[in-house]
């Protein structure tokens, strides 16, 4: 895919969006590619505008960029550069704050939060079980987050902050369900942890007999599970992905990672903050790993994986191709700056022809 913008008929912010009436109008846009100067997997996006993102990945890279992607700085945290860290997770408050995961056993598994656009970091939690593997992240509001590990002592275990990411808890596992024998998250574009509003959260499962979602309303002390339509069984297969489009409307997407791998009901919708799941009418066609939902068209959201960008405009019954390019993990802000992040550097946002 070359760097020019990729033609793929739908998805320009209008100049003067309103969520009233934008799906009317609606342009061609496409992905643009966005040099980074960098060879990095990034798997961690955290879209703030159309102007600003956060992209975090191998090795220990972070980047940042405030123009739009015309240029990023390399605001890579030294220790995690250092320590070769794999950063799967970043949220960002703002062009200055932001919250970086890195995953891995034990001691791999660590926070990062920086307050000056990343110029410097602190370390705010390493992980001290090495039963424990952390693999998403999510914050409600610029103070309270969470965190989630795979499952230890038979249950997901869930980090807690509410002085935005400075410390951490391990909340109570008394309110979790048990985990199925060889269920796990998937730390694959940072959305198998995600939250809507200021208190619902939702975790993203496979790898057990089922791929399940389990719901939180109050911030991670107690979940309600449920099987989604996405096929598991195996330790490659299950949901890898969350979207909720406010408290109720969600998006679940994923598949079998595995290159070559078919990947059939690799993407299922709620209309009930997942309390139940069906199957999209027309899938995507592959593993998908990312999903958003686009601003100024109620309907109308993204899916992204290796294998290319699929979009739907019915509120994920159906999904069609967008493009072939390969992608990690996308994020749309409200002013509907969507951005797009993957293998070799690759940093793209949606754009008008």
């Amino acid at each position: 895919m070359c760097a020019a913008v990729l033609a793929v008929g739908l998805l320009a912010a209008p100049a003067q969006a309103s969520p009233a009436g934008a799906s009317a109008e609606l342009r061609g846009a496409g992905w643009a590619l966005k040099d980074t100067g960098k060879e990095a997997r990034f798997r961690g996006l955290a879209a703030v505008s159309r102007s600003t993102a956060w992209v975090a990945g191998s090795k220990g890279t972070v980047l940042r960029t405030v123009d739009g992607g015309r240029s990023w700085r390399d605001v890579s945290p030294p220790g995690a550069v250092a320590e070769a860290l794999e950063l799967r997770d970043i949220e960002a408050f703002d062009a200055r704050r932001a919250v970086a995961l890195s995953i891995g056993e034990g001691e791999a598994s660590r926070v990062l939060r920086t307050e000056d656009g990343g110029a410097t970091w602190t370390e705010t939690f390493r992980n001290p079980d090495p039963r424990a593997f952390y693999d998403c992240l999510t914050f409600f509001d610029a103070r309270h987050g969470l965190a989630m590990s795979d499952p230890v002592d038979g249950k997901f275990r869930i980090l807690s902050t509410a002085d935005g990411g400075r410390t951490w808890q391990v909340l109570p596992s008394t309110g979790m369900p048990q985990a199925l024998p060889g269920e796990a998250g998937f730390a694959a574009g940072g959305q198998c942890l995600v939250s809507a509003g200021p208190r619902d959260v939702w975790l993203a499962t496979g790898g057990g007999a089922a791929a399940r979602v389990l719901h939180s309303a109050d911030r991670g002390l107690t979940w309600r599970i449920a099987d989604s339509t996405v096929p598991a069984g195996d330790p490659a297969r299950g949901v890898f992905a969350l979207a909720f489009r406010d408290r109720t409307t969600g998006l679940a997407v994923g598949g079998d990672y595995r290159t070559g791998q078919p990947s059939p009901q690799a993407a299922a919708l709620s209309s009930d903050a997942g309390h139940t799941w069906r199957q999209a009418a027309t899938p995507p066609p592959g593993y998908r790993s990312g999903a958003a939902w686009y601003p100024y068209a109620r309907g109308t959201a993204l899916a992204v994986g290796p294998t290319g960008t699929d979009v739907t405009t019915d509120g994920g019954r159906s999904w069609r191709a967008l493009d072939a390019g390969s992608f990690d993990t996308v994020d749309c802000t409200p002013d509907a700056g969507c951005w797009a992040a993957g293998e070799k550097g690759r940093v793209a946002r949606l754009e008008r022809r």
